[in-house]
């Protein structure tokens, strides 16, 4: 581990130790009352989405409509780390805290940047291979002198807040299998909540809490029964069994926690949203249907204790990775005249939900983005309707929203001064189809899904049109009409967390490299500025010494890059993530990345045969594309196989492959699952994909189109 104290701060620890006294102020001094009354203190943004509610609302308003057109850069900080940030700042008396790829964490003056310590929890590499949707870290939490991460191979580590120093670390997950962390802790009234995420690699997920102060679990909520040959931990769980058929719990089940959070401190009600099932495909997890609880649903649970309150299933029997784990959001609102207490989300389905968040009973729902596989959601069973065959039972189907989802982890955020929710939503279809040899492979990708369908047309002008087919949009939404009040379009999916603000603004970062400002109330643009790369996380506003400041993190990387990188108009970089922190009249520069082309090298001669290519591509589609993407087109995230000296080499080749020689940059060994011959096959699959990119980056008699 890593830890730098910057001169001022050694400087006062020097001072104090010499007189003989202790400083009377604690970092990071956050405690239930301070966040249950955030809203006093609109500078410091103490928790996910600064308050319990997870409303993403910033009361501050000195940068507003009127003058956002003078904001600058303040200061930026490069990480460590060159893959996705994802991580939403905390920023608390004037320090901020935030995580990159990894699970590193920093702590940072939050008016300078300076670095004051950083932590390193050297996550071994080949955890990566077991996470879907890149090694990414959301955030921490912090409280009483505390900084909370949880790691990448299932660690939660508790910091000392003032210098970085672990104080103290415990195993959340069974380490043996394959169970990842990327979400962002939450405190409430000292216990530390924490998810997990691998639901497509074969584990049960659970909802644990931990005391703050010593790290000792206080209680354990399963997402999905066990084995219903020993004793349920809780009714809740009996109940869950009766939904399922088959012999779910040999695979594990799924319905990893691995996102949202948020608390009721009036009725003591925490609330978290839950993943997909294992396989995707019902018919193969859960032969004989059922709606699978827990799975895609929202749960309430006594924060004091874990107990079950209530359940809402946005997707029920789930089999289309329709995960329920994007922002959670608590309001009071009023409808139809009654004052009611809602949670809201817009799901990754495609629908917009409000929920009485006492009871989980359904208000109302709605579609914000085109919905192909279901016609609206019956108001009184709260059950999506569903059209055509979207379970892909006769035939495969081409359906919106696809796997990426109508909304993801992008957080979103709700205005109480305009009363809108602000959707970072996406049009992306999908195709679907059951894999009718499909077997469970422990520890690897399983889907049960036509694998053969996640491969784009030969031809380019077709591809063209999968590629025009998607596109992001920023959607201010009014959840008690049920409708939409503006959207602003972006020509790719895949954007950032948004951001609004008592100024009239909402703020949102972009895929192709941008930072913009829109007025909250009809979405006209009012500033824009380059980041130079993806731009994904959730940004924040606060304020130190009275100047208002904006944050985001912007890094390459994340789910969309690994796997659809031919839909990716803009290439990462080796560079670092950065954090950038804007304020009016800013003057820093941002250093412009080099983003000059590199010309895939002539690869070697495709000689294999079509059989031994079919194969091959087979085995890639299986075991490969979730890092190496669609036709081993690669997102810039990791090295582009394409390009690779190693396919021209049978030997090293398979060495990588089956040897693990590189499995301290990530990648694995595959030898409990492919034979020579399966690699030999993969390496001419990727030969022919190689060549096919040659050719079409070196046109007869033309120049080296490069990437």
């Amino acid at each position: 581990m890593g830890r730098t104290l910057y001169a001022c701060a050694a400087a006062a620890a020097l001072v104090a130790a010499l007189c003989g006294c202790q400083p009377t102020h604690k970092t990071a001094n956050v405690d239930a009352a301070r966040l249950t009354s955030a809203d006093n203190e609109p500078g410091d943004w103490m928790s996910q989405g600064r308050t319990y509610s997870e409303q993403r609302f910033s009361p501050l308003d000195k940068v507003n409509a009127g003058n956002v057109g003078s904001l600058g850069l303040a200061w930026s900080f490069e990480l460590s780390t060159n893959r996705a940030v994802e991580a939403t700042p905390i920023v608390v008396d004037g320090v901020m805290y935030v995580t990159s790829s990894w699970s590193l964490v920093y702590a940072l003056n939050a008016k300078t940047g300076e670095l004051i310590w950083k932590y390193d929890p050297k996550v071994p590499r080949e955890t990566g291979f077991h996470a879907c949707c890149d090694v990414v870290n959301r955030g921490v939490a912090v409280w009483d002198g505390k900084v909370y991460v949880a790691t990448l191979d299932g660690r939660l580590v508790a910091l000392d807040a003032k210098t970085g120093n672990v104080a103290w670390s415990v195993v959340t997950v069974d380490q043996s299998q394959p169970y990842t962390i990327t979400m962002a802790p939450r405190v409430i009234k000292g216990k530390v909540i924490i998810g997990n995420s691998g639901s497509e690699y074969g584990v049960r997920g659970y909802m644990s809490a931990y005391d703050a102060a010593d790290g000792k679990l206080i209680w354990r909520f399963y997402t999905v029964p066990g084995d219903p040959s020993k004793p349920f931990e809780n009714k809740a769980m009996e109940m869950a069994a009766k939904t399922w058929k088959g012999q779910w719990w040999k695979f594990g089940g799924g319905g990893s926690p691995w996102d949202p959070v948020s608390y009721d401190p009036e009725s003591n009600l925490l609330y978290f949203g839950t993943g997909n099932g294992l396989p995707w495909d019902e018919k193969s997890r859960s032969p004989g249907g059922g709606d699978n609880l827990f799975l895609s649903s929202i749960i309430a649970v006594n924060a004091d204790t874990g107990a079950y309150v209530w359940h809402y299933q946005t997707t029920p029997g789930d089999s289309w990775d329709y995960d329920s784990t994007q922002t959670l959001t608590l309001a009071d609102l009023t409808i139809n005249g009654t004052p009611r207490k809602v949670l809201m989300q817009a799901n990754k389905n495609g629908f917009m939900y409000v929920l009485d968040r006492l009871t989980g009973k359904l208000i109302s729902a709605k579609n914000f983005v085109p919905v192909t596989w279901a016609k609206g959601v019956d108001p009184a069973t709260g059950k999506p309707i569903e059209i055509g065959d979207p379970r892909y039972t006769k035939a495969p189907s081409v359906i919106f929203p696809s796997s990426f989802g109508a909304h993801n982890w992008q957080p979103m955020s709700f205005s109480p001064k305009t009363g809108l929710i602000y959707i970072p939503g996406q049009e992306v279809p999908g195709a679907y189809g059951t894999d009718d040899k499909f077997a469970f492979d422990p520890g690897q990708w399983n889907t049960a899904t036509d694998t053969k369908l996640n491969s784009l047309p030969p031809d380019a002008k077709a591809r063209a049109a999968m590629r025009n087919s998607m596109r992001g949009e920023l959607i201010a939404w009014d959840p008690v009409a049920q409708k939409e009040v503006w959207r602003a379009t972006h020509n790719d999916p895949w954007n950032g967390g948004t951001l609004a603000t008592a100024g009239n603004l909402v703020f949102q970062g972009t895929a192709n490299g941008h930072f913009a400002a829109y007025d909250a109330a009809n979405g006209k643009t009012l500033w824009t500025t380059d980041t130079y790369t993806a731009t994904l996380a959730g940004p924040i506003s606060y304020s130190v010494d009275g100047e208002q400041y904006v944050a985001v993190g912007a890094g390459f990387g994340s789910v969309f890059y690994l796997v659809a990188g031919f839909a990716v108009d803009k290439l990462g970089t080796p560079d670092n993530g950065r954090i950038l922190v804007y304020k009016l009249g800013g003057r820093a520069t941002l250093p412009k990345p080099n983003l000059t082309k590199i010309d895939m090298p002539k690869p070697p001669t495709a000689t294999a045969s079509s059989d031994i290519v079919t194969a091959g591509h087979a085995k890639f589609n299986r075991y490969c594309l979730v890092c190496h993407g669609y036709n081993a087109i690669s997102g810039g995230v990791i090295p582009d196989l394409r390009y690779s000296p190693l396919i021209g080499s049978a030997a090293g080749f398979k060495d990588v492959v089956l040897g693990g020689s590189r499995k301290d940059a990530g990648m694995v060994s595959f030898a409990k699952v492919l034979k020579d011959q399966d690699a030999e096959a993969i390496r001419a699959y990727v030969i022919t994909e190689a060549n096919a990119g040659y050719a079409a980056a070196h046109p007869a008699g033309g120049k080296s189109g490069g990437r």
